[in-house]
């Protein structure tokens, strides 16, 4: 039986949990999830609009991981911009499949979920980035 013929077929697709963030080329760990992926957006003039890109990750401890760095100088320059280049990355079976590449990403809000003595769940850091542009980058087949 041929696969034309078999009524069961391989579907070509990406499961929304295998993914990377990388900032500045170094993987940010703790990411628990990425929202308002978006490599088009166009407003009713039809204008490219940049909608905010949404990272929840886990609080952690190093104040030397990459994604503390940049909270930290953020915090500490409030009047200004602190950017960063920022990747998502697509992963089918840990290889790359697409990859969307934030330049000019700044912080405009750092937030936290609510302590609880009665949860167990992890302290989730909130980051909504604004950024200057983005690129999809498709992997080679």
């Amino acid at each position: 039986m041929t696969d034309e013929q078999s009524s069961i077929r391989a579907v070509d697709s990406l499961s929304a949990n295998e993914f990377a963030v990388e900032l500045e080329g170094e993987v940010v760990s703790g990411v628990f999830g990425v929202s308002g992926l978006c490599s088009l957006a166009l407003g009713a003039d039809g204008q490219r609009t940049r909608p905010p890109l949404m990272i929840s990750k886990m609080v952690q401890r190093d104040p030397n991981l990459p994604a503390n760095r940049w909270v930290r100088e953020t915090l500490a320059n409030p009047g200004g911009r602190v950017t960063r280049t920022l990747a998502v990355v697509a992963l089918d079976e840990g290889e790359e499949t697409r990859r969307w590449v934030y330049r000019d990403a700044w912080l405009s809000q750092i937030s936290y979920s609510d302590f609880d003595s009665a949860s167990e769940v992890l302290i989730e850091e909130r980051w909504t980035l604004h950024y200057g542009s983005v690129e999809e980058i498709w992997a080679d087949a």
